[in-house]
């Protein structure tokens, strides 16, 4: 499996946020898109939910996502806002609040009609 910086595809490991507003910094790594057929959604579907596991584990009671795998990885959009928000929607636990950091209106849209949320202005 793909590594990254010791962190093996589908699975997250958790650092202090140093100098950032965050407290702690949650780093997993999405897999790279190969038409699907080599496990891919199973292992983006871990990244969430291997964070959301880390994340109840030390007690934080909200995270922040960007759309894992969907740069230069080449996961599809659509396909990859699927997986995150059904392991989202699925976790139970202490985690109060998710957020998912979108780059472009484009992709608040996508989240939104997912998530069947109506778009705010």
């Amino acid at each position: 499996m793909p590594h990254a910086g010791g962190c093996p595809t589908g699975e997250a490991k958790i650092t202090k946020g140093y100098r950032l507003k965050a407290r702690h910094v949650i780093h997993t790594v999405g897999p790279v898109w190969h038409g699907g057929t080599a496990g891919e959604p199973e292992l983006l579907a871990r990244c969430y939910r291997n964070s959301l596991a880390l994340a109840e584990r030390h007690g934080l009671k909200s995270i922040a996502f960007p759309a894992i795998s969907t740069g230069v990885y080449g996961y599809p959009k659509e396909l990859a806002t699927e997986i995150a928000v059904r392991e989202v929607k699925a976790h139970k636990g202490g985690v109060e609040r998710v957020v998912f950091c979108c780059f472009g209106a484009d992709m608040v849209v996508l989240y939104h009609r997912t998530a069947g949320l109506q778009a705010r202005s």
